[in-house]
């Protein structure tokens, strides 16, 4: 069994954790999988367990996410209902073209970043009125408890919080709040040092206290709205008061394995489902084969040419993204793919930096959830009276206004983010996902393929290198881009095909994304196993 430390304090985390009976959670920072363990513990649900992880990973891992971020929720229930909670905000009543003139893109930092009402909160609401009405009674102070102490207290930054600032701090450089927020003494934090979130954790106490709708329509959405006005952001107090998550049916499509999950438009949901259809039409009879790397690799780029030119906010699909899970459709795109040659792939980079987290619980309910501001920091913008970091989804959007994400106040953008569940003919019900934008849907496909189709125990499903198809950020050379684990004929054989291979020096890249996955096995025993690429783990009670 593999273990993870935090640097600079003695959290050890198991990566792998089986045999639970209450419940089990799964998290990318261990002392966010800690705070779901602990309201397991005190009789939570899997919901609970997620509310309270979702607040305690923006205090703990606040380059990855942050409450002025969005959020996608797959919910199983017990009954067997599977439904998606969308907590995407949309743009800004002044998020206008014009604002933009002069400009090729949208700025991925500053105030004209911060263009789209954080969602986030939005879907915690929604998801505690589940919880309650499946009977959950946890109050929430408790549940936010964990985050208000983590960030009035301290956290302690990470090996990638400590890389990223440096990394980023030229991008930053007269963001309001930024410097006060991310760095020590003016200059990017080391591993292990420890900084504090004070006016976060006001606002979380607060909300514990008056309850999350405060966040748009009350005292603490008041204070948000002062700021963005301030600094210039086309986010104003009526798309706050106006916003709220919603619930929707999910994307699904059948497989010989069982059934599997994701959530619709505007997220990239329809993508990590296309992978396994097609991947399966291919009959791959061994994992870590040639068959096995090309064909994921060949269904990736059928699924991201559909992807491109269908999904968008929900109101403006130019048609029904289920056309593109028929059978007929599947079966039509399946043969496009070569099996021993590359299509060639001119396509876009895509960034992102993104927490997954999952949870599982006796009474059949499993979540899988996804919490993100878009790149590293978002738009990097600190709100000073709440703390509240603004994600810089909007970047998606395009200045173009005959493109598919053309930008327009009140729209939904693109959304790379997106949660998987899959519920197998075997009786197991598995929660999954990852960090990584465009990898997110390559990543999935890697751990359903090695885990569910390859039977490879899950923890070693999620240890096995990967490869991740795109550009480098800041490159104009499409590749594909492999972790140097992977073996040399493998590699070869690939690039013979035609693939544009480049082995990355890392056994373990941060590149490929941040995985998890939760297991309900149909004996009641529950599972989790986390990412080595990551600082977290797994935990049950």
């Amino acid at each position: 069994m593999r273990r993870t430390a935090l640097p600079g304090r003695n959290t050890i985390m198991d990566l792998h954790t089986a045999g639970h009976r209450r419940g089990v959670v799964a998290a990318p920072h261990a002392a966010a999988a800690e705070a779901g363990r602990a309201v397991l513990v005190e009789g939570g649900s899997a919901l609970e367990a997620m509310v309270a992880m979702a607040a305690s990973i923006a205090a703990v891992y606040p380059h990855m996410n942050h409450i002025g971020g969005d959020g996608f929720w797959l919910v199983r229930e017990p009954k067997g209902r599977v439904r998606a909670i969308m907590a995407a905000g949309p743009a800004g009543a002044n998020a206008r073209l014009e604002l933009y003139r002069g400009h090729d893109a949208i700025p991925p930092r500053g105030p004209l970043a911060a263009l789209t009402v954080p969602g986030a909160v939005g879907g915690w609401a929604l998801a505690h009125e589940l919880a309650r009405a499946l009977g959950a009674k946890l109050p929430l102070d408790v549940l936010l408890g964990a985050a208000v102490r983590q960030a009035r207290d301290g956290y302690v930054v990470t090996k990638s919080q400590a890389r990223l600032t440096a990394e980023k701090l030229p991008e930053m450089n007269g963001v309001l709040g930024f410097a006060d927020l991310f760095l020590a003494n003016g200059k990017p934090p080391t591993a292990g040092a420890t900084l504090k979130q004070s006016a976060l954790a006001a606002t979380l106490d607060h909300l514990a206290v008056v309850g999350l709708d405060d966040f748009y329509r009350g005292d603490v959405g008041r204070e948000l709205a002062a700021d963005l006005e301030k600094i210039g952001s086309p986010v104003t107090r009526e798309d706050l008061i106006r916003y709220r998550a919603n619930i929707a049916d999910p994307l699904s499509v059948k497989l010989d394995a069982g059934m599997v999950y994701n959530t619709p438009p505007p997220t990239q949901g329809l993508a990590s489902l296309i992978i396994l259809a097609l991947y399966e039409r291919l009959r791959v009879t061994e994992a870590e084969s040639f068959d096995f790397a090309h064909g994921l690799i060949e269904a990736t780029k059928q699924a991201f040419r559909v992807r491109d030119r269908v999904v968008t906010d929900p109101a403006r699909l130019p048609y029904p993204v289920e056309r593109a899970l028929d059978a007929k459709f599947l079966d039509a795109e399946a043969l496009n793919i070569d099996r021993r040659k590359a299509m060639p792939w001119p396509a876009p980079p895509g960034a992102g930096d993104t927490i997954w987290m999952g949870a599982a619980d006796a009474s059949g309910l499993a979540v899988s959830y996804i919490q993100s501001l878009y790149w590293e920091f978002g738009s990097g913008c600190v709100l000073p009276r709440t703390g509240v970091v603004m994600q810089n989804r909007g970047a998606s959007f395009s200045l173009d206004r005959n493109a598919l994400n053309a930008l327009a106040p009140g729209r939904l953008p693109f959304h790379t983010l997106n949660p998987a569940l899959a519920v197998l003919r075997d009786g197991r019900v598995i929660a999954y996902g990852t960090m990584g934008g465009d990898g997110q849907p390559q990543t999935q496909a890697m751990l359903f393929a090695r885990h569910v189709l390859h039977r490879r125990p899950l923890d070693q499903a999620l240890d096995a290198p990967r490869w991740l198809l795109g550009r480098t950020w800041g490159s104009t050379v499409t590749n594909l881009r492999m972790e140097s684990r992977f073996d040399g004929n493998l590699i070869d054989r690939l690039i013979v095909a035609g693939h544009d291979v480049e082995v990355l020096s890392d056994a373990y890249s941060d590149t490929m994304g941040h995985a998890g996955a939760v297991v309900l096995h149909p004996d009641g025993t529950l599972e989790g196993a986390h990412d080595p690429r990551a600082d977290g783990g797994a935990a049950g009670a």
